[in-house]
């Protein structure tokens, strides 16, 4: 049995959730032995169907969204077609990461053959903290660099914030396919934790019956407050929390904003 799945919104047309890290959106093939699935404890919970209208990775925590109905489920759907949504992701990557970059780069399907067409895909990253770390992560450097990267794709590929990263020579830490398997288990021994630090950190909607905005937020607080005392021994306390996680890492590593005024110290 898996604890209750945190209820972010529901109407009697859609549920916003907070899925965890480590669990699958639905049950699929290709990951056979997995035993946490979103729609079926969803479906427990609430005592109903449930019908998903957009993934997120296994690795990837934060907002996820489903319909209640077929209706909605339609509705909800063709607003992912259309790109009239709006996502907002947060990772933690490699290095000191630029303070502003758009990523213009078509993407062939993972598991498409050699000769697959290529397809659309863009993300606008900003840099919204970074640390340096007195220890060495890889031999070939004295010290240990990351940021705190917020993606916002304006398409909607497979993997596209974590091949979008790759691709910047930035990759998310913890991503097992496109990262360093050495910086990426020295960041999971310091931290004492294996997983991919990718959040859903905020996704908007139009409502599938009223077409009214609708702006789902995880909860996670944003750096400034986050390395406050009284916000680390918060995270401390409440490690049931979604997003405890994450609010542990932004609260016990040493971040540093980015300057006022500079891209990326916006909040959700």
């Amino acid at each position: 049995m898996h604890p209750p799945l945190h209820i972010l919104w529901r109407d009697e047309h859609l549920v916003a959730v907070y899925k965890p890290a480590g669990w699958l959106v639905h049950r699929t093939g290709l990951d056979a032995g997995e035993t946490r699935f979103v729609m079926q404890a969803l479906r427990d919970q609430l005592g109903q169907h449930v019908f998903p209208v957009h993934r997120l990775d296994k690795g990837t925590c934060g907002v996820l969204v489903m319909a209640l109905h077929s209706d909605a489920a339609r509705a909800l759907s063709q607003a992912f077609e259309r790109q009239a949504t709006h996502k907002r992701y947060l990772a933690m990557v490699r290095g000191w990461a630029p303070d502003a970059v758009d990523v213009d780069h078509a993407l062939k399907p993972d598991d498409a053959p050699a000769d697959a067409a290529v397809q659309d895909a863009r993300t606008q990253f900003r840099r919204l903290a970074q640390l340096t770390l007195p220890e060495a992560s890889d031999a070939r450097f004295a010290s240990t660099r990351a940021s705190l990267v917020e993606a916002t794709p304006s398409t909607g590929r497979r993997h596209q914030i974590r091949r979008h990263l790759k691709h910047v020579a930035h990759p998310i830490i913890g991503d097992a396919t496109h990262g360093k398997g050495p910086i990426n288990r020295w960041w999971a021994d310091r931290l004492g934790l294996q997983r991919l630090w990718l959040h859903a950190w905020q996704l908007t909607v139009p409502h599938p019956v009223s077409g009214q905005a609708l702006v789902f937020d995880s909860g996670l607080q944003w750096p400034h407050r986050a390395c406050g005392e009284a916000a680390a021994a918060d995270a401390d306390a409440d490690t049931g929390a979604p997003a405890a996680d994450w609010q542990r890492l932004l609260s016990q590593l040493p971040w540093e904003p980015a300057a006022p005024g500079a891209p990326g110290v916006s909040t959700p």
